[in-house]
């Protein structure tokens, strides 16, 4: 009953959003050409300096893809937590916690940008364009992984924007806090983790598991592994479970959510 409704939410958000269809195409176009210019950064730092910490720039490309696919997904559905601040400044989150619905599906619901297609689009190439340069023996686990990879991310992803939707229950000051960790995580975590220091690995690992997401599991489709190759290939679970945390924070912030009375 709850997939039923989300799915009448997305569909009478895509109507509504094809009613601009040049609009609508224009901003798919530019979403396309936003992650342009990071890929070409990528591929001219790679040119200047070869390799980096043993990676060369086709690997690092295909960690880029995993990763600005599962952004661009999450943004796409997971849009409403984005701007919950919005409903809980005009107090429109009132009117959803009458509804005899999951609060969760019905602000998941109310936004859709799918115009962020555009630049799932481009990650799709530069997925593409990786692949058939490296030298890959693919498997069915291997495929599956990869599969893994991009699910988890999207996991990932949207556990931070319900976090970040959790703090709005408080206060919707501190909502710019959790860009820190969408932007940057997504900056950083565009890299195979062993390139920065031991810290910077141990948090986006074990804390927000972003190198559950690219870097063990390329290690596994890579070869690169060291040890049992099961844990690697398995790694993107860890973002499964990451939004477990998320969703308990998350009632707990609608328990303790006081109305506007307007």
């Amino acid at each position: 009953m709850e997939l039923r409704i989300y799915f009448k939410y997305v569909l009478i958000l895509f109507k509504s959003q094809m009613q601009y269809r040049s609009s609508f195409w224009l901003l798919t176009v530019g979403q396309f050409f936003i992650p342009f210019a990071m890929i070409a950064g990528l591929y001219f730092l790679f040119e200047r300096f070869g390799e980096i910490k043993g990676w060369d720039f086709f690997e690092v490309a295909l960690c880029f893809a995993v990763i600005h696919m599962a952004f661009a997904i999450s943004e796409c559905f997971a849009r409403g937590f984005d701007t919950f601040s919005t409903l809980v400044g005009k107090g429109e989150f009132d009117r959803l916690l009458v509804r005899p619905r999951s609060t969760i599906i019905q602000v998941l619901g109310s936004k859709f940008e799918f115009s962020k297609f555009g630049r799932l689009f481009q990650s799709i190439l530069v997925l593409i364009w990786a692949i058939s340069n490296l030298s890959i023996v693919w498997t069915v686990m291997k495929a599956v992984t990869l599969l893994l990879m991009v699910t988890s991310g999207v996991v990932i992803f949207t556990g931070i924007f319900m976090l970040a939707a959790t703090m709005c229950f408080w206060t919707i000051q501190g909502v710019e806090v959790a860009n820190i960790f969408i932007d940057g995580g997504r900056e950083m975590a565009q890299y195979p983790l062993n390139i920065y220091q031991k810290w910077v690995t141990h948090f986006f690992t074990f804390v927000i598991p972003f190198g559950c997401v690219n870097y063990l599991p390329l290690m596994y489709i890579l070869d690169k592994t060291e040890g049992n190759a099961v844990l690697y290939m398995i790694s993107p679970l860890a973002g499964v479970a990451f939004i477990l945390p998320c969703l308990r924070l998350w009632q707990i912030g609608v328990r303790h959510y006081r109305s506007t009375g307007s």
